[in-house]
Order: structure tokens, then C-alpha cells, then sequence
């Protein structure tokens, strides 16, 4: 089959991880363009050096190059502000955007979850990297039973938050709470995000609590088997996603104040504790910088999946 060729707007350290997987790691993917705005950045000296082609002139540097017309996908690692922008001037022009950004232009995709739901919008949104990690959890527990309320505690090493990350903290609780909702199929969401700044680094660790009414036991080991299986599925495309230790369902004392999550009448009775970590391939990033690399990984899926429907239908 021949490659589908892929353009990576942002030369920072998501962009870079981005573009060394599908140039050493992809079957189905094969690099168009590298742009940033920076021309001294050390993501567009290595495409260079790799023999991509290059520009420093941003969206509209990407639309110049001689072989624009060949790139049918566009990544866009750069901001939520920018993502708007480059999607304003490169979708009218047949370019499909795949957004690493929280921008939420496109529908929310998780691979494990929805990845084949939205192979044909213009546009789609990875969510961003606390999503893509716990998310898929919420869902395991909701196709299991309903959950009333889910929220997330995203841990990540400060070194692994670049100026993208900490200019767009708003849109990644936004988003991040959104998704967990319409994706998670919680019935609401709540997103937390923290920096830690230990040195050494640690590796991204999520912790995801799941409020749902499950009184009888064999309902708890259907929850535990759900939950194992999305972790086979999300480690399908990122082998360093696993549990940290084993999922906790406990009861809900009868005078915890939870009447505010009451779903069709029911009041949650238990409480579903599941802690992860993340740990990077290495690639381009260090092992601890897995809330990069899972974000990486889910968007070269995604690609992928399209780029291997575009064969079939052939």
C-alpha cells in the first residue's frame, strides 16, 4: 500500500516525539512536512537532518511548500488558540486536521473508546493527554453501569509541561470534564490537572474516581473485568499505559452527601477508585514525560485507522 503523508505543525517536543513515531514506528504513515516558527528549534534541525521538508513560516509556510498538495493529514501540536487558526485556512483546502490541542473544534476521540466513530470528520480532537488516559476508564465502568459522577486527577512532571501546556490550563480542565461526559458516558465530569515539580521527574500518574449505584457484588467483578480489558486496549498503542494497583470499589456511607448525583432515582452506593501510570516509549522524550507520549501515540492511531480505511475502500 502506499503511505499516507502527514504534516506536523508545532517543532516542540509533542511535535518532534510525533514525527520520530511515524518516521520509525508507522506502516501506514510517511512524513510530508515539519513546520514550526522557530527556525533555530531542535525539532526542525531534526527533520532536516532526516531529510523532511521544513518551514519556519508557520501555517502558511506549510501551504507554500511544493508538495502541499500530496499531505493529506495535518497534526496540530501547537495551541488551542493556533489550533482555530490553522484550521480556519487548512481545512477549506481538503487538508484532514488531527488536533493535539484542547481546541475541541472536532468531535473527541479516544482510540480505545470511539476511535473508529469519526474516521471521516474533517477534524477531530484528541482531547488532550489527562483525557486520553482516563477516560477510557470511565467508559470501561459505564458500559458495565451507569456512572453518576466521574472525576479525574491528572499528575504529570513539570519538565514534561512545555508553554503550550501551561498557556492553555483552562481549556485542558474544559475540555478534559467535556469529554468525560460525552466519551466517558459519565453524567457529569469533573477534570483536575497538577504540575509536580520533584526532581527526579516522576511519570505521569492518573487516578480516576467513579461514583455509580452497584449494591451487588458480581456487578464489582464485571466493573474489575471491564476495566482490565480497556487497559489491554489502550496498551495495544501505548505499552507503557498500565495499573498501578488494583481497582478499589468501596461503599458509600449512607451519610456522604450525594444526593446531588442521584441518577434516575438511584443514589450511588459505591465508589470505584482506579489508579494508572503512564510511562513513555522513549522515543524522543524521556520515560517520565508519558502524558506526552500518549498523546503522540493516540493521534498516530487515529491517522493510522484512517489512513488503513482509505486502503480498504480502494
Amino acid at each position: 500500500m502506499s503511505k499516507v503523508k502527514v504534516a506536523i505543525i508545532g517543532s516542540g517536543n509533542i511535535g518532534t516525539d510525533l514525527m520520530i513515531k511515524v518516521l520509525n514506528h508507522s506502516e501506514y504513515l510517511e512524513m510530508g512536512a515539519m513546520v514550526g516558527i522557530d527556525p533555530a528549534s531542535d525539532g526542525l534541525a531534526r527533520a532536516a537532518k532526516l531529510g523532511v521538508p521544513i518551514t519556519a513560516e508557520g501555517v502558511e509556510g506549510l501551504v507554500a511548500l511544493p508538495n502541499f498538495d500530496e499531505i493529506e493529514i495535518v497534526f496540530d501540536a501547537t495551541s488551542a488558540k493556533a489550533h482555530v487558526a490553522n484550521d480556519a485556512r487548512l481545512r477549506p483546502l481538503g487538508k484532514r486536521m488531527i488536533d493535539l490541542t484542547p481546541a475541541a473544534i472536532g468531535p473527541f476521540v479516544i482510540p480505545a473508546v470511539n476511535g473508529d466513530d469519526h474516521l471521516d470528520a474533517p477534524n477531530v480532537n484528541m482531547v488532550t493527554c489527562g483525557g486520553q488516559a482516563t477516560i477510557p476508564m470511565v467508559a470501561a465502568v459505564s458500559r458495565v453501569v451507569p456512572v453518576a459522577y466521574a472525576e479525574i486527577v491528572a499528575s504529570i512532571a513539570s519538565k514534561s509541561a512545555g508553554p503550550g501546556t501551561r498557556a492553555n490550563i483552562d481549556e485542558f480542565t474544559e475540555t478534559t470534564s467535556g469529554a468525560i461526559v460525552s466519551v466517558g458516558g459519565a453524567k457529569r465530569g469533573k477534570a483536575i490537572i497538577i504540575l509536580n515539580p520533584a526532581e527526579p521527574p516522576l511519570i505521569m500518574r492518573d487516578t480516576v474516581f467513579c461514583l455509580v449505584d452497584a449494591p451487588d457484588p458480581a456487578t464489582h467483578d464485571e466493573i474489575r473485568q471491564s476495566i482490565e480489558k480497556m487497559v489491554g486496549d489502550v496498551s495495544a498503542y501505548v505499552p507503557g499505559y498500565r495499573l498501578k494497583q488494583q481497582v478499589q470499589i468501596t461503599e458509600i456511607p449512607a451519610d456522604q452527601p450525594v444526593e446531588t448525583l442521584v441518577v434516575d432515582g438511584n443514589r450511588p452506593t459505591h465508589q470505584v477508585s482506579i489508579f494508572l501510570e503512564v510511562e513513555g516509549a522513549g522515543h524522543y522524550l524521556p520515560a517520565y514525560a508519558g502524558n506526552l507520549d500518549i498523546m503522540t501515540s493516540a493521534g498516530q492511531q487515529i491517522a493510522e485507522r484512517i489512513a488503513q480505511k482509505k486502503e480498504a475502500t480502494r
